[in-house]
């Protein structure tokens, strides 16, 4: 189980590197609004995914649902108002809805679901 969690830790720094990355460098619409948001459901996957190795049957479908939620406080500007347009906190709420970053979630979880498939094998 050990060696489970350290491949979950390397995997989630890598991806949050890109992620990071992509915040700070990518200033186009592609990879920034639909790569990142692809990636950030891996993230938040694996990142779970070191402190529960195993269980958790249904993961991917809460991580799916977690971020839709996140997307739909962005339709009622919901950052805005419990952060008083903090900075750090509309970057990570975000404040735009839009339903293509619902198919790019899905998209992120789909992949994950693919390679923690492979991953098994």
């Amino acid at each position: 189980m050990t060696k489970k969690r350290i491949e979950n830790v390397i995997i989630c720094f890598v991806l949050l590197g890109i992620e990071i990355l992509i915040a700070l460098f990518a200033h186009d619409r592609f990879i920034r609004g639909s790569v990142g948001d692809i990636i950030v459901v891996a993230v938040i996957y694996y990142f779970i995914r070191i402190f529960f190795p195993v269980g958790i049957k249904y993961l991917l479908l809460y991580v799916f649902i977690f971020a839709v939620i996140i997307e739909v406080m962005q339709l009622f500007h919901i950052g805005r108002l419990i952060s008083g347009n903090n900075e750090f906190v509309m970057l990570l709420l975000g404040d735009y809805f839009s339903i293509w970053d619902i198919f790019c979630y899905a998209t992120g979880c789909i992949i994950t679901g693919i390679v923690e498939k492979l991953r098994k094998e």
